[in-house]
């Protein structure tokens, strides 16, 4: 079994794949600062004598490098995250996004750790085809646009990580995630199935954003977590970018009912203009739909969990929580 490092292992996907890693039997350590990451996503395998946990931030060059020390496999997943984070703070994404990745990558190199970077498909930008394969053109907005400065770091840090596979050898996979969801997720930060989940379960209307009709995919986080790990290990995979996610579309509309049908709500939803909720110069992605042919063809399988087994997950989850 081998000794990996989670950076971000306290958010939600970070918890996650530091539980599926445990439950396979390595040894993790996950640096966390708990800045969007929470003690509660670690009650699961909290004492686990295979599980070391460095509080701190990634931009913090002296405890980055006590944490890869020793390891055999870098996840790395902290990063500046969530839509209404990223045009509340662009600084923050940037700075968080970029520098840290570079000093990771370069640590890497001395002992030729297997990196995993979890990028988005935020570095598509706008790009308005159909369906996104790894290689599409990067289409971002303007500069003036804060909303592109979080597909631009991610899109830096990918070019990062490549060029120290290409100069370096360095075994990199990048994973591009696309709308990952499920229990210990929060609507905090432009998560949109918790904020509706939350809604509905309250019995208040659900915000939609626009006219709803941007469209969307969602996955759960078990089964990208566990193309993560089956990506980051396998010799295939090295120097290439994944989209990991689901390919099955639907509106924020049409989300909206289901959301508000599985929970039992008739409340009808509320839209309000982006203006409102991010201010006057945001733009949004009318449509994000993966082409998962090459993560396919390099597992042998893709997502497949149903959307209302997912929301049936984290509604039950929620509910829980209110007991």
């Amino acid at each position: 079994m081998s000794k990996c490092l989670v950076t971000g292992g306290a958010g939600f996907i970070g918890s996650h794949l530091t539980e599926a890693l445990l439950a396979a039997g390595h040894e993790v350590t996950i640096l966390d600062n708990f800045s969007t990451g929470a003690t509660g996503n670690l009650v699961a395998f909290e004492g686990h004598a295979r599980l070391r946990k460095l509080v701190g931030s990634i931009t913090d060059p002296v405890l980055l490098a006590e944490a890869v020390r020793g390891q055999e496999i870098i996840f790395h997943l902290a990063a500046a995250v969530g839509v209404k984070l990223v045009a509340d703070d662009p600084v923050r994404t940037i700075e968080t996004n970029i520098y840290p990745t570079e000093s990771l990558l370069r640590l890497a190199i001395n002992n030729k750790q297997r990196f995993f970077l979890a990028s988005t498909s935020e570095v598509y930008g706008k790009n308005p085809k159909e369906r996104w394969t790894e290689d599409e053109d990067l289409v971002f907005g303007a500069t003036s646009k804060p909303r592109w400065a979080y597909g631009c770091s991610k899109a830096i840090d990918e070019f990062l990580a490549l060029a120290y596979h290409r100069s370096y050898g360095l075994p990199v996979v990048i994973g591009r995630f696309f709308n990952v969801v499920g229990p210990r997720q929060v609507g905090h930060y432009g998560m949109v199935i918790p904020r509706f989940v939350d809604r509905a379960l309250a019995g208040e209307p659900i915000t939609v954003y626009d006219d709803g009709s941007q469209v969307r995919c969602f996955a759960h986080v078990r089964e990208v977590v566990k193309a993560v790990i089956e990506l980051t290990l396998s010799p295939k995979a090295e120097g290439q970018a994944f989209n990991i996610g689901s390919d099955q579309p639907i509106s924020i509309r049409e989300l909206a009912e289901l959301v508000g049908r599985r929970a039992g709500s008739s409340v009808p939803a509320r839209f309000v203009p982006y203006s409102d909720a991010y201010g006057p110069d945001f733009e949004d992605i009318q449509r994000r739909v993966p082409d998962l042919s090459r993560l396919e063809r390099t597992l042998g399988w893709k997502p497949k969990i149903e959307l209302t087994q997912i929301l049936d997950d984290i509604i039950a989850e929620k509910r829980r929580e209110q007991r």
